[in-house]
């Protein structure tokens, strides 16, 4: 879970799961929304893959990225055993 903490520290990282909030995107249709280069949005794609925050799955010549909402789900209930005074590993 702290690789999941580290990819969220980042505003790049937490605008592209904003995004695939939406619905699932290949890496260029990612970047459209920014102004940094493709191997950056590939950079940032692979450290939230990293983290479980998102998975990826091929489809003809594409990747395509979605949400990994088990990972969410357990940082809510993290968030939540926290709230509530303890964590529970």
């Amino acid at each position: 879970m702290n690789d999941a903490f580290k990819a969220l520290s980042d505003a790049t990282r937490r605008r592209i799961l904003e995004l695939l909030s939406d619905r699932d995107m290949s890496a260029g249709e990612i970047a459209e929304y920014f102004d940094i280069s493709k191997p950056s949005i590939s950079h940032h794609l692979s450290s939230l893959k990293a983290a479980g925050l998102v998975l990826d799955e091929r489809k003809g010549q594409n990747i395509i990225y979605s949400l990994n909402m088990t990972i969410f789900q357990e940082l809510v209930k993290w968030f939540y055993d926290f709230s509530k005074g303890g964590t529970h590993t």
